[in-house]
């Protein structure tokens, strides 16, 4: 028995010897070799067993030097309109000029035609500021980038006087060369010469997680720089721009407040990459949700502006919507990219091209479309008379289609997305605002938004009037709408006006 212990208990000894060795081993192994610790992933799951790079070879300390490129390129856009005022001297009234001030009562130079000025009062110009933001000189010779609302009154119109102050201290007045309410840009002009012009980068290569700067002069701040990311691209139906506009933005959580307007988005080379335009909040200030244009965007538009001080866009001539994976599936599309046809226009160039209602365009020139937003962007930044090639799904099929654009001015004319769809009469698609505007009942059709006084179809049709149907054909949208009159013949509309319904003629003479 006592041989038998002993042998018992050199083996356990044995054995917890040979265990620590073995685990010496392992955690040598470890130390040498980090991965081979690492289990083996779930089967689909994507392991990356790289380590991380910790030399800090590629380690920034200060992004000074590519700031320092760029900082002299951005401006500060103040603006001004003139108003007359009356001055008070000598026997005005005090009584009369606080009512004047306060509760709208006419000035005397206001008054009607003929009434004499009140005795004592003298007119004056005064110069009204109306706000300030910032601007991106892209032109050694003085031409500048800024928003379209940095450059108008509170009414929308343009300022009566832009000064623009560079960062060395120059102030010099800057003139406008025009402006794109739809988009939000706007190029301007100050004469100047060997000015610091930005570069400017290809906004089409961003993608989510690219380091961004938003320079501008925010607050009322001197220039200002703050840091970020790209958070999004191909921001769009924010409704920042309106019903009509074309919104393409860039999301930046790079701190963007008010001034920043018009100032500069760019990338981590000191490239711009987009004109900061707008920020999503509750208080006012940034909560890291900032929207600018993209570089692509907003060059192309100054390229109209500076070619006649109007943008000229392209028209295909369709009514689209985004696909579901319902849709899809019953038209023959994997996914859900591409836009769905749901009318085409008679006589609009997508017709002429052959286009037809339930095709899905699925790129153009090229590029896929992920939705109505894309292909909408791509084609208003065409010129009317350019050729792109569409390509579409028909009956599960691939096809392409050569369309040459022709103008939207030809059919818009306004910024809000109006039509003239008769000579004198506007009409627009039905929206939310319209429709409390108005008290309509339905979002069918197109409602009438502005009869001209000396229109010849003043006595007949009157704002707010829907129009559902023209000469039997359901209307879809405003361009449709005017596609579907009859030159030098009598239309039959089908109406909506106050609840009542009924028929309206009217003869449209030729052109």
């Amino acid at each position: 028995m006592r041989k038998l212990s002993i042998a018992i208990l050199f083996a356990v000894v044995a054995g917890s010897l040979t265990l620590c060795a073995e685990n010496s081993t392992r955690k040598a192994e470890a130390v040498s070799a980090p991965t081979a610790a690492i289990a083996t992933p779930i089967e689909g799951f994507q392991v990356d067993r790289t380590p991380i790079d910790r030399s800090n070879s590629h380690l920034f300390t200060s992004y000074a030097p590519v700031l320092s490129k760029v900082t002299p390129s951005v401006v500060t856009v103040a603006t001004s309109t003139v108003v007359r005022v009356m001055k008070n001297r000598g026997g005005a009234d005090p009584m009369q000029e606080f009512l004047r001030r306060y509760y709208g009562l006419p000035s005397p130079d206001e008054s009607e035609e003929g009434a004499a000025p009140q005795q004592g009062a003298q007119s004056e110009q005064r110069r009204v500021p109306n706000g300030m933001g910032s601007g991106v000189i892209v032109s050694a010779d003085g031409l500048i980038l800024t928003n379209n609302h940095v450059v108008c009154d509170q009414s929308g119109e343009a300022a009566d006087e832009i000064t623009v102050t560079l960062p060395d201290g120059r102030e010099m007045p800057a003139k406008l060369v025009g402006r794109d309410p739809q988009t939000d840009v706007a190029l301007i002009r100050i004469d100047a010469k060997n000015l610091p012009a930005i570069a400017i980068a290809d906004s089409d290569n961003l993608q989510v997680g690219d380091v961004v700067f938003a320079v501008g002069n925010p607050m009322g701040l001197s220039q200002t720089v703050t840091m970020g990311i790209v958070s999004a691209v191909g921001r769009s139906h924010l409704g920042i721009l309106g019903d009509r506009g074309y919104e393409d933005f860039i999301q930046t959580d790079a701190p963007i407040n008010p001034g920043n307007s018009g100032g500069a988005l760019v990338d981590a080379q000191g490239r711009l990459v987009g004109i900061n335009t707008a920020i999503l909040s509750r208080t006012g200030g940034s909560i890291g949700i900032g929207f600018a244009i993209p570089s692509n965007l907003a060059t192309n538009i100054a390229s109209n502006l500076l070619g006649g001080g109007k943008v000229e866009r392209g028209y295909l001539g369709v009514t689209i919507r985004n696909l579901d994976p319902t849709l899809a599936e019953s038209f023959g599309v994997e996914g859900t990219r591409g836009s769905l046809v749901e009318n085409v226009v008679p006589d609009s160039p997508a017709a002429k091209a052959g286009l037809k209602r339930g095709d899905v365009i699925t790129a153009v020139d090229g590029r896929p479309v992920s939705g109505e937003g894309d292909l909408r962007i791509y084609i208003v930044q065409k010129r009317p008379g350019s050729v792109i090639k569409l390509t579409y799904v028909r009956d599960g099929k691939t096809a392409d289609a050569d369309v040459t654009l022709s103008s939207l001015s030809g059919a818009m004319t306004a910024a809000d997305g109006s039509v003239r769809l008769l000579p004198g009469v506007s009409v627009q698609a039905v929206n939310e605002e319209l429709a409390r505007k108005f008290n309509l009942d339905s979002r069918e059709g197109v409602v009438v938004t502005n009869v001209e006084t000396d229109s010849a179809f003043a006595p007949v049709m009157v704002p707010g009037m829907q129009i559902l149907e023209i000469n039997g054909t359901p209307v879809k949208d405003p361009a449709q709408a005017a596609s579907l009159i009859r030159k030098d013949a009598s239309n039959r509309l089908w109406i909506n006006f106050r609840g009542r319904s009924g028929f309206l003629g009217i003869r449209v003479p030729g052109e």
